[in-house]
C-alpha cells in the first residue's frame, strides 16, 4: 500500500465513527485519497458531510501510522489481498433496517504475522460473560484446546472470563487465537489483560477498526461484536446472563447466516441464563464439545464421533435371551419350565436362548438348574 493511501485510509478512519457505510462507498467510488481531500473540504453529501463535520480536521494519521509501525502492524482495506472479503459478503445478507450497523468495517488495523483471510477460513467465536464460574471457564478452556487440534483457529474479544479463558487455551496449545478489540490497538482493554493481548498480537492477531488511542466505549463493543461474529464460521456461547455482550454476538451470528451454538449449564446458574434462553430456540445447536462445533464449520465429511456410552454385556442380546436373562434370580437358580413360566415364553422357546447365554458366559447349567453366572 503506498504511503499516501496509508496516510488518507488512518485519516478516514478517525474521521467518522464506524460503520459508516456512506463513507465506505465513497472510498470504493474514488479512492481513499480523493476521498479524504473531499472529507477534508466538506465537499460530499449532506448525510456523510454532517456525520464528518465534527472530526474532519483532525488529521494525526501520521502519528497514528507510527504507533502502528512501532507494534509491527498494518492497515489493511477492501483492496489488499488479506481482506476476508468471502467473510464479509455475509453483511450484504443483514437487514440494515433492523441492523443498521450491519456493513462491512473501511478499514482494519491489524497486529500480528499472520494473514487475516487465512485465520478466518476455518475459525469459531467463543464468547462469554465475565462474570464466568470455574464451570465456564473450564469449558472455555476445553472447547479452545479441541479446537486447535482440528486446526480450527479462535476468535474472541479479549475481555475478562469465558473470552481470556478461550484466548490463554488456545496460546497454551500453540493454537492461533484473534483477538477484536472495541478501541485502538495500542490501548490494552481490559488493562489486566494488557500481557495477554500483548501475546495475542505476537503469536496471533489483534484487529481492531478504530484507530490508536480511541478509547473503548459501550456502544463500540456492540458493534466490535458483529467483527466477532462474521470472522467466525460459527459461534459458541460458553456462559452468558439475561443481558450480555456474548448474547448479543449470538444475535449478530444470526444475523449474519452463520450458526449459534451453546453450551448448557446447571439449571441453578444466573452465568447460564443467557445460554439456555438461546437453547429454547430450535435453531440454535447444543454443544458439549469441539467436535460437536466443527461439525458445523468443518469440511464435508468431518463428522463428531459417537460420544462414547457405558457397555453391558446385555447391549448385543436379542429379545429372547434378555427375557430369558432377566427371568433368572438375582440369587439362586430356576429349571427350565420355571423359566418359561417368569419370561412368559413357551417351554420350547427357552433352551436356545438359555444356550446362547452360556455361550456368552452370562448363565451356567447346574444339575439341570440354570442360573447367573457371578
Amino acid at each position: 500500500m503506498r504511503d499516501q493511501t496509508r496516510l488518507a485510509l488512518a485519516y478516514l478512519s478517525r474521521v467518522a465513527e464506524p460503520p459508516c457505510p456512506d463513507l465506505t462507498a465513497l472510498v470504493s467510488r474514488v479512492g481513499p485519497v480523493e476521498a479524504a481531500a473531499r472529507i477534508k473540504t466538506g465537499d460530499v453529501a449532506a448525510d456523510l458531510a454532517r456525520r464528518t463535520e465534527a472530526r474532519r480536521e483532525i488529521d494525526c494519521a501520521a502519528a497514528d501510522l507510527d504507533v502502528l509501525d512501532r507494534r509491527g502492524g498494518r492497515l489493511i482495506a477492501a483492496d489488499d489481498n488479506e481482506w476476508p472479503l468471502l467473510s464479509f459478503t455475509a453483511f450484504a445478507g443483514v437487514d440494515h433496517l433492523l441492523r443498521p450497523q450491519g456493513h462491512p468495517p473501511m478499514a482494519l488495523w491489524v497486529v500480528g504475522s499472520a494473514r487475516l483471510d487465512d485465520m478466518a477460513e476455518r475459525a469459531v467465536a467463543i464468547v462469554g460473560t465475565r462474570a464466568c464460574t470455574t464451570y465456564g471457564e473450564h469449558v472455555a478452556a476445553d472447547l479452545a484446546a479441541g479446537l486447535v487440534e482440528r486446526e480450527v483457529s479462535v476468535v474472541s474479544g479479549g475481555a475478562y472470563g469465558i473470552d481470556g479463558a478461550a484466548h490463554r487455551a488456545t496460546l497454551a496449545a500453540d493454537g492461533f487465537t484473534v483477538a477484536v478489540l472495541a478501541g485502538g490497538i495500542d490501548v490494552p482493554y481490559p488493562a489486566g489483560h494488557a500481557g495477554l493481548l500483548h501475546r495475542i498480537g505476537q503469536q496471533g492477531l489483534a484487529v481492531s477498526e478504530y484507530p490508536p488511542g480511541v478509547r473503548p466505549a459501550r456502544h463500540r463493543f456492540l458493534t466490535r461484536n458483529r467483527l466477532v461474529a462474521v470472522l467466525s464460521g460459527a459461534t459458541v456461547v460458553v456462559e452468558a446472563g439475561a443481558r450480555s455482550g456474548a448474547a448479543n454476538t449470538a444475535a449478530w451470528a444470526r444475523a449474519l447466516g452463520r450458526p449459534v451454538c451453546a453450551v448448557p449449564g446447571p439449571v441453578t446458574s444466573a452465568a447460564s441464563i443467557g445460554c439456555h434462553a438461546l437453547l429454547r430456540d430450535e435453531a440454535v445447536v447444543l454443544v458439549t464439545r469441539a467436535a460437536d462445533v466443527v461439525e458445523l464449520i468443518g469440511r464435508v465429511g468431518e463428522l463428531a464421533p459417537d460420544e462414547q456410552r457405558p457397555v453391558s454385556a446385555l447391549d448385543g442380546l436379542g429379545e429372547a435371551e434378555q427375557l430369558v436373562y432377566e427371568a433368572l434370580p438375582a440369587r439362586g437358580r430356576r429349571t427350565t419350565d420355571q423359566i418359561a413360566v417368569a419370561s412368559g415364553l413357551p417351554p420350547t422357546q427357552v433352551l436356545g436362548p438359555l444356550s446362547m447365554l452360556e455361550v456368552c458366559g452370562l448363565v451356567i447349567r447346574d444339575e439341570g438348574y440354570w442360573k447367573l453366572r457371578r
